[in-house]
């Protein structure tokens, strides 16, 4: 009978290889290849099957495995009872994971790293709950590890690990927390990958100890260790002595059936203590325990991580970069990542949720910055998908709701600028009110807050059109330079020193030009500041050169060709010879449109006007310029009024552009002015546009290589038309603010820079499903020359 049994097997075995060997000699034969090629195979084991259908990863630890200096990943396969090594190439992505065995049914459940041998090479603790001991694997420096050496612990089922030198001997030592004997166990090392036996504390009677952490909480120099108690609702501190012994338990409530499940510390408060942070899984929180320096700390305070979402693990770290202190916390049942911001006096914000993971069963994570741009990045273990997740940090801006100062009933604001005009280090706000024919002054509070409206008249009927800003008597105070369209001439408003202006002193005035967008700039290197105004209907820019007291001499006239309007205009040096160029949107029906550039020769004349067309029918009517690409060539950016979409010339350095790059803008927007600065701090131009058609800001993200993402849009009200925008850091948080002037609603429109994090998945690294892959043959199967890949796999019938 048993050797019927062993006939069987081996007959099936045979006819399992032949049917293999049929199915890729059937690959290769009815794949395309040169006659004289033959079919080989090359047969070998690629995993042995186990038991174990699932790996369920339930831990990870983060160090350098390699000394590459890129941190490189460990993962505690509690299913398939092993540990996987991912090794970093630096950009968030990991090379393919090397398994090491804790042995049968061991059930790893967590893992540390340190230098347990003194060689200046990471090696890895495991806590084995299954098999009861302590695995080690000790480090080569390449990534590579020893086979598992192990230290039993009992009959303790030891849950969670960390690492610390306990008897100040300068060489670490290993504390567990013992799940299946309510303690936590004390195992000294000797520096050389050995360790002692285990010394054991009591954690309470039943009292499930599920996570432990090492720091010192009474400022002695000596180690202690906190524990949270599952059962029990507590977390347990126990002093050292600094000989590898500890004092006898002291527990912190964290709550009636508050189950804490996890734990971490940290100087939440920046008073130089240790405090603790746990997970309160049945009670949907996380506990703060504020230390006091010697040992005890404050009653716990919470916050909520949502109804029924059952936290499971927690991580600490500064996410936003303003040195303050956050927690991240991984919550199972709502399957999200949750931020704590921290306010640095160990009170935080209430939790904001950044990823939301439906397929996930989240069971750890840690935090830290694995592709080396500055922003932190998320690593999580998905216990029932088996893999490990990778997701990568960036700063991103959004804006708060739109706040509203009155500019006067049928006002009907058309240009704004933004600057200190009282020298308090507080940005201010001016105003071109059309319809009111008036100059409006904002003084700032420095918080994002303003004074109401003080206006200046610029005559009745003027119909002020834009706006400018600069010293224009050389006094060290901001004056302001204002077109009158109706009147058609320049009006100018010198600074009393105070924020406040003299009355307006006008310049060419004229029955027949009309003034329609004005810049101030120093065109003659004279280090007086000049004006430089574009005229609709007579195509033509005029320059008027300062004298450094207020006073402007007759403009120079510089005529375009008779088919252009110009209805915007700004400076730049485009041809890099330390002169300021001028750069015009022209407008006229469906075809004459495009981009003008008058090139400075430094004594007093331009060049001809340079046409750079936009699209056909574009109506181009703002312009504006900035480095897009960071090649430190000056490009050019215009809101197309009528297609809607915004257009990017890439600068050659020269005075020469690129044809426009077009990006759309949804909808009848009709934009009408635009600008360029950085929002989100990342070195790279952002563009907003102002759209009238639909009431409201379009920013577009840049990418540093002329490119833009899809624009974020932010309301300015119903029928608000913003007409002009402006940037800057009104409240003084390092971020850039937004001001429109909405022509519709008679006001100015504030949007605060609010700074964001982001979190995209970047790679999935499986630890093991259920395919129980058999065996594996390489040949190159379509003749590319890349050797190809056939696996059979064994569960799955494929």
């Amino acid at each position: 009978m048993q050797d019927s049994k062993h006939v069987r097997a081996i007959t099936f075995c045979v006819l399992s290889i032949i049917a293999m060997l049929i199915g890729i000699l059937v690959v290769c034969f009815t794949s395309p290849k040169p006659p004289e090629k033959t079919c080989s195979l090359i047969l070998k084991p690629l995993i042995q099957r186990s038991n174990q259908t699932d790996s369920h990863p339930h831990s990870i630890v983060v160090a350098l495995f390699n000394d590459d200096n890129l941190l490189d990943i460990a993962v505690a396969n509690a299913g398939s009872d092993n540990i996987n090594i991912l090794l970093a190439y630096g950009d968030g992505t990991f090379a393919s994971q090397f398994s090491y065995s804790t042995g049968s049914d061991s059930n790893p459940h967590s893992l540390i790293a340190g230098d347990f041998n003194n060689d200046h090479r990471m090696d890895i603790a495991v806590a084995n709950v299954g098999t009861h001991n302590i695995g080690v694997f000790l480090g080569l420096g390449n990534g590579v590890f020893t086979g598992q050496t192990t230290f039993s612990t009992g009959p303790s089922r030891p849950w969670a690990i960390t690492v610390g030198d306990f008897n100040n001997d300068n060489k670490l030592d290993i504390a567990i927390a013992n799940y299946g004997t309510n303690n936590i166990g004390v195992i000294l090392g000797y520096g050389n990958g050995n360790f002692s036996s285990p010394t054991t504390f009591s954690t309470g009677y039943d009292s499930l100890p599920l996570s432990i952490a090492v720091g010192d909480f009474d400022n002695d120099n000596k180690l202690d260790i906190a524990v949270v108690n599952n059962v029990t609702n507590n977390v347990g501190i126990f002093l050292g002595h600094g000989n590898g012994s500890f004092e006898d338990q002291m527990i912190f409530t964290t709550g009636i059936k508050s189950q804490p499940y996890s734990i971490a510390l940290a100087d939440l408060n920046n008073d130089t203590h240790l405090d603790i942070i746990v997970v309160n899984f049945n009670i949907h929180n996380i506990g703060i325990f504020l230390g006091h320096g010697d040992g005890s700390f404050e009653k716990q305070t919470s916050y909520s991580t949502g109804n029924n979402s059952y936290p499971i693990s927690v991580a600490i770290s500064d996410f936003n970069n303003d040195n303050k202190l956050d927690i991240v916390v991984a919550s199972s049942q709502t399957k999200n990542i949750g931020l704590f911001f921290g306010y640095g006096n160990g009170a935080f914000a209430t939790q904001v949720n950044y990823l939301m993971l439906t397929s996930f069963n989240l069971h750890s994570i840690v935090v830290n910055n694995f592709n080396n741009d500055n922003v932190l990045d998320i690593v999580i273990a998905s216990y029932d998908t088996n893999d490990v997740n990778v997701f990568l940090g960036s700063f991103n801006s959004t804006f708060s709701d739109q706040v509203q100062y009155s500019t006067g009933d049928y006002s009907q604001p058309s240009s704004v600028v933004i600057d200190d005009f009282n020298n308090d280090d507080k940005l201010d706000i001016a105003v071109a009110n059309t319809n009111g024919s008036n100059l409006g002054i904002f003084i700032g509070y420095g918080d994002g807050k303003f004074s109401t409206q003080m206006t200046y008249p610029t005559g009745s009927n003027s119909n002020p059109r834009s706006i400018t800003v600069g010293d224009f008597n050389g006094d060290g105070q901001l004056d302001i330079a204002i077109v009158n369209e109706r009147d058609r001439n320049i009006g100018v408003f010198l600074q009393y020193r105070n924020g406040t202006f003299m009355p307006q002193e006008t310049y060419l005035d004229t029955s027949y030009y009309v003034p329609f967008s004005i810049i101030s700039c120093d065109f003659d290197n004279d280090d007086r500041l000049d004006i430089a105004v574009a005229y609709r209907y007579i195509n033509e820019i005029t320059v008027l050169f300062g004298h450094g007291d207020g006073n402007f001499s007759h403009g120079m006239i510089f005529t375009m060709y008779s088919q252009y309007q110009p209805f915007s205009i700004t400076v730049g040096d485009f041809n890099n010879d330390d002169r300021f160029d001028i750069a015009v949107a022209n407008e006229l029906y469906w075809y004459n449109n495009n981009v003008g550039v008058f090139l400075n020769y430094g004594n007093r004349t331009f060049s001809d006007q340079i046409s750079n067309p936009t699209e056909f029918g574009s109506y181009p009517r703002a312009v504006t310029v900035g480095d897009f690409n960071n090649d430190g060539k000056l490009d050019i950016a215009v809101a197309n009024f009528q297609k809607p979409t915004i257009g990017i010339f890439i600068g050659n350095g020269d005075g020469n552009f690129s044809s426009p790059v077009i990006y759309a803008i949804a909808g009848e927007a009709s934009p009408i002015s635009l600008t360029a600065c950085d929002f989100n701090n990342d070195s790279k131009l952002d563009i907003v546009v102002a759209n009238s058609g639909l009431s409201n800001v379009a920013v577009f993200l840049g990418k540093s290589n002329g490119t833009f993402s899809s624009p974020q849009y932010y309301s300015t009200g119903n029928n608000s038309r913003p007409y002009s925008v402006a940037t800057g850091d009104l409240n003084n948080d390092n971020r850039l603010d937004i001001v429109v002037a909405n022509s519709g609603s008679n006001n100015i429109g504030i949007f605060l820079g609010l700074e964001v994090i982001t979190f995209t998945r970047k790679a999935t690294y499986s630890t093991g499903l259920s395919m129980h892959p058999e065996y594996v043959a390489v040949y190159d199967l379509n003749n590319d020359t890349q050797l190809d890949i056939v696996v059979a796999n064994s569960n799955q019938d494929n």
